[in-house]
């Protein structure tokens, strides 16, 4: 049977507020809380702010990571949520950032990844892993 290890949704976010867009801490802050109201644990995350405006980050999570990188300037951020199993809801990330960034509209693209030809439930911790 076919199945997905996960599920990764690339986000383009236009018409942003360029001041939410542009500060480090709180792109960092609505991050990660878009980790936890889709149900993610997170392990880290690493926020930068470029001069003289933009900021890139990346929370990693148990089941994958959350990624972003804004252009004030356009009002612009690029979004990519990629989880693994079942029980972290991209979707609800995507919901929560567009609403929370000021996005005026936004297109996105759901890719299914690792997609593998499996028998029985497909694991996505293995107990051990053949070396």
């Amino acid at each position: 049977m076919v199945q997905n290890l996960g599920r990764h949704i690339l986000g383009e976010y236009y018409g942003c507020d360029p001041e939410v867009l542009n500060d480090p801490e709180r792109v960092e802050r609505l991050m990660k809380e878009a980790a936890v109201v889709s149900g993610a644990t997170i392990v880290q995350s690493v926020f930068h702010r470029f001069s003289p405006h933009g900021v890139s980050g990346v929370v990693v999570i148990s089941e994958s990571h959350l990624a972003i990188h804004t252009w004030p300037e356009y009002g612009y951020a690029a979004v990519d949520l990629f989880t693994c199993g079942d029980s972290v809801n991209p979707w609800t990330a995507h919901h929560y950032l567009a609403e929370n960034l000021g996005a005026e509209r936004t297109e996105t693209r759901e890719v299914p990844r690792g997609v593998l030809d499996v028998d029985g439930p497909l694991r996505h911790k293995p107990v051990a892993v053949a070396v």
